[in-house]
Parts: C-alpha cells; sequence; structure tokens
C-alpha cells in the first residue's frame, strides 16, 4: 500500500507522519522546535531550524518506510500560519529571523494604519482585522527596520513557502489559497493579491509567492538538496497538498459541510466553522478565511472546489501549559495538569486570563496582558492548574458565542482536537461551557492528516472528499454535565476578569 507523508511544521515542534491508504498512522518522527524572546512582546524563529527539521523528520520517516518496503505517493505540508519569513530567492538562505504569528511588535503600527482608515479595506478585502498577528505589517517590518530592502531577489512568505522552496531546490516560489488569506495582503473574494493592500504597506507583489489551489500538484521533492541523505530517497515524489495548520485540521476533522465546527487546542485555541462555498461578510470579532481550494478535486455533486470559514483565535492556550511547567514550575510535564487541575472540584474562584501575547477573537487587543484574579489564601497548585484549563474553554465559548450571534445558529456539536484535547477535564468544561456535545476523534493529529489527505486526495490515493470523510471516527464525547445557568456564573467570572487584563500595557 502506497503511503502519503506529512509535514506539520508547528510554533514549537515539527513532525512528519505517513498515512496509509486505509488512513491509518503507520510511522511518525517529531522534533522540538526553538522559540526565541529577544525583546518583550517579540517572538522569532530560525527559518533554517524550521527546515532543517523538516528535513529531519522526512528523513526518519522515509528511512522506516523504506525498510518495509512501502512506496510514497506524494508529501502534503500543513503549517504554523502568519509567521514571516524572507529569503534571498538567488542562495536560497534567509534574510532575517522569522517574526512568529505571536509576535506584537507592530502593534503600534496597526493602530496607525487603523487611525489612518484602513480598517474597512482590510475587513472587506481580506476577512481580517489590522493586528499584528497577521504577516503584513510582519513584512513590511522585515523589508524596512529588519533591513531586508526590497532587492529582486528578496523573496517573502509564510512557513509553506518557505519550506516549498526549499524541498524543491528553490524551483518553487509559492503557497496555497488558505496561507495566503492569513497574511492580509489576499482579497478572499478574488483570491488574489490585493495590490492597493500591498502598495499601502510597500510589500512589492513580485517578492509574493505565487498562489496556487490547496489541493494539487506544486512541484517534486528536489535531488541533490542540503537535506540529510535520506531525504535523497524522496527525490521526484510530488507535494500535492499545502493548508495553513488550521485549515488542515478543518479538513482532517471531516468538516466538509457547512456548520460543522472544529476547535484545535495547540499552541493557541482555533476555532473553524465551516461557512460555505460563499465568501462571507466577516462578523465582528472574527475573521473571515479561505479553508482550501481543491483545485478541480471536489468530488461531489453540488460541491464547490473553495470553501471558506468563520474563525476566531486565541492566542495562548497549550501556551499557558507550558508557562506552568516552564516558568512556574508547578508541574513537571505538560501531561501532568490535567490530573492536577481534576484533583479539586473548581478552581476556588481563581480565575487566569492567559493573555500573554494580547487577546485574539473576540476582542483584539494587543495591549491586553495576563492577569490573575481571585486568588485566596487556600488557592494552589491545583487551583491555579485548574484555572488554566478553565480559561481554554471560556476562550472557545467566547469564540463560538460569536459565530452562533453571527449565524443566528448553533453548530450541533464541535469536533476537538489538538494536544490538550487528550485530557478529558477539558472536553468536559468546554462541553458544559458551550452546552454542546464535544467529539474527540479516533486520530487527534488532525493538522497533519488534513495534509496527508489533500495531498493523496490530488494523487489519486483516495476516491473523493465522501471517501475521506466516512473514514473519520469518533473516540470521546462528552455531552454537558451542568445546566446554564451555572456555566454562565463561571463564565461571568472569567469576563470580568479579561476586562480588567484589557489595554493593560
Amino acid at each position: 500500500m502506497a503511503a502519503v507523508l506529512a509535514v506539520d511544521a508547528g510554533t514549537t515542534g515539527v513532525r512528519t507522519l505517513a498515512v496509509d491508504e486505509s488512513g491509518a498512522i503507520v510511522a511518525i518522527a517529531h522534533r522540538p522546535l526553538s522559540l526565541r524572546f529577544p525583546h518583550p512582546g517579540w517572538v522569532e524563529q530560525d527559518p533554517e531550524e524550521i527546515w532543517a527539521l523538516a528535513a529531519e523528520t522526512l528523513a526518519d520517516v522515509a528511512t522506516r518506510l523504506a525498510a518495509h518496503h512501502q512506496t510514497i505517493a506524494a508529501i502534503g505540508i500543513a503549517n504554523q500560519r502568519e509567521t514571516a519569513v524572507a529569503w534571498d530567492r538567488r542562495t536560497g538562505r534567509p534574510l532575517h529571523a522569522a517574526i512568529v504569528w505571536q509576535d506584537r511588535r507592530t502593534a503600534a503600527r496597526c493602530e496607525a494604519l487603523a487611525d489612518a482608515g484602513l480598517l474597512p479595506l482590510v475587513r472587506e478585502r481580506t476577512g481580517l482585522v489590522l493586528d499584528p498577528y497577521f504577516s503584513a505589517t510582519k513584512f513590511e517590518w522585515l523589508l524596512g527596520e529588519g533591513g531586508v530592502g526590497t532587492g529582486d531577489d528578496v523573496a517573502l512568505g509564510t512557513v509553506d513557502a518557505w519550506l516549498l522552496f526549499r524541498l524543491t531546490g528553490g524551483a518553487l516560489h509559492a503557497t496555497d489559497a488558505s496561507n495566503a488569506s492569513r497574511t492580509m495582503l489576499f482579497d478572499i473574494g478574488s483570491r488574489e493579491w490585493t495590490a492597493e493592500l500591498c502598495d499601502v504597506l510597500g510589500v512589492p507583489v513580485d517578492a509574493l509567492p505565487a498562489v496556487m489551489p490547496t489541493c494539487g500538484r506544486f512541484g517534486r521533492l528536489a535531488r541533490g538538496g542540503d537535506g540529510p541523505g535520506a531525504i535523497e530517497a524522496l527525490a521526484g515524489v510530488p507535494i500535492s497538498g499545502v493548508a495553513g495548520d488550521q485549515q488542515a485540521a478543518l479538513f482532517g476533522q471531516a468538516c466538509v459541510v457547512p456548520g460543522m465546527a472544529k476547535v484545535t487546542y495547540g499552541t493557541g485555541s482555533f476555532l473553524l466553522v465551516h461557512a460555505g462555498s460563499s465568501c462571507p461578510a466577516p462578523p465582528d470579532g472574527l475573521l473571515a478565511t479561505v479553508a482550501w481550494d481543491l483545485g478541480g478535486h471536489e468530488s461531489r455533486p453540488g460541491h464547490a472546489d473553495v470553501a471558506y470559514a468563520l474563525e476566531g483565535s486565541t492566542f495562548v492556550a497549550g501556551a499557558a501549559i507550558q508557562w506552568l511547567r516552564d516558568g512556574l514550575r508547578v508541574i513537571e510535564r505538560a501531561e501532568d495538569v490535567g490530573p492536577l487541575a481534576g484533583s479539586v472540584p473548581d478552581s476556588g474562584g481563581m480565575v487566569v486570563v492567559p493573555a500573554f501575547t494580547g487577546l485574539g477573537s473576540p476582542w483584539w487587543d494587543p495591549h491586553a496582558r495576563g492577569i490573575v484574579t481571585g486568588i485566596t489564601r487556600g488557592a494552589g497548585r491545583a487551583q491555579l492548574a485548574r484555572a488554566v484549563v478553565e480559561a481554554m474553554a471560556f476562550g472557545v465559548r467566547d469564540m463560538l458565542d460569536a459565530v452562533v450571534d453571527a449565524l443566528g445558529t448553533t453548530v450541533p456539536h464541535l469536533r476537538a482536537d489538538g494536544g490538550a484535547s487528550a485530557m478529558e477535564l477539558l472536553l468536559q468544561l468546554q462541553a458544559d461551557q458551550l452546552q454542546l456535545p464535544v467529539v474527540r476523534p479516533r486520530c487527534v493529529e488532525s493538522t497533519a492528516l488534513g495534509a496527508a489527505m489533500l495531498a493523496g486526495l490530488a494523487e489519486g490515493v483516495w476516491g473523493g472528499v465522501d471517501e475521506l470523510a466516512a473514514r473519520w471516527e469518533p473516540d470521546v464525547e462528552c455531552v454537558p454535565a451542568v445546566g446554564r445557568e451555572l456555566a454562565d456564573l463561571a463564565h461571568g467570572a472569567w469576563r470580568r476578569a479579561v476586562e480588567r487584563a484589557r489595554d493593560w500595557a
């Protein structure tokens, strides 16, 4: 049976996994990825490290498959979105550190653009808001204050474009529509770069990658690259699916019908709701984004290749668990947070707002900062851990409430994935807050699985979207265990704490 590989280049780690024709994961390799914090509010990574870890994990999985004489049909890529990379297209070398999506250095610039009246244009064309989260002002900073300049050899892109360039030996400078829609320079209606916004920010359109469908042949892995020797075995394998990590997870969770929703508990929490094939107007507090472009591979009658999504983004979720582990030493391992939080019946009135890098949806406040409120003498490690887990559930409720207000209807259930979805306490708290069933699938590697599914669909490994959707299987379902009144009381305390965290810096 042929396997499909997927590279998942996330914020804190890079993994490659292999999926066989049945949809089962048959091999996986992971490497942790470093983050740098050179100034308060700045978050950077080394583009060469991202590439090296992608190549290492690809080589690792390819070696294991070769030992079992298993062929490889295609490679897919999923990536942390909005992170901005600049490189020399002639030498293939980075021109600056990558500016990570969490970075807030351009907050003042975004405020200046809003004061200049640019927000309505940004909302109408891109579906986004004026926030340093997105790539556009990062690109502007790199070209100017970052010293990259606007020479003919300068290439700009998100992490997917950087990896495509290196994997193809410099032959391809491209991205897909889902990643392009996160830059704040892409018209999600026409699905083209917006010259007007590029001009305002001084970003040359020629420096941006070509935009291709999410599902389809991008290129082939080059021979003689600078990755590990084992990657040579993959030379000529097609790269046939690319998607931003959250859109890939939406596809991997088989949310292929309008109204279906998923949340990914990763470094942040990201809620996406399938919004259909017509470009939606972005509701207050939410984003409209391209979910995917199947590039002619949509097999269901009456369904379009292009799908859109409404999205809510919370910047800190799993990162707050890392803070408990690395910053406060409250836990030794991330997986210890669930048992510790579950050892007490509640947080004792303690509320944590983990706005370490500002607040995302539906607040969009880059000046918010993290706070802990309601501390009493009886509070301890367990109450703090539970308050952090509760914060993850509260943040997702805020986002889904905004979606429901916008759509005028609720979703039938919420599909959950990401590392923290292994914590059944979180799933139960989430179901209580939403008053909806929350379902975790058997395979929680939805991001990488989605990228593999897109690549395999393009290369004929799978026959169509319905076949892929039929492979989705539930594992754990949590239904509300408390009534709306109790859930609202807890959420009300959270909302009061959020107001105290806002506009702090």
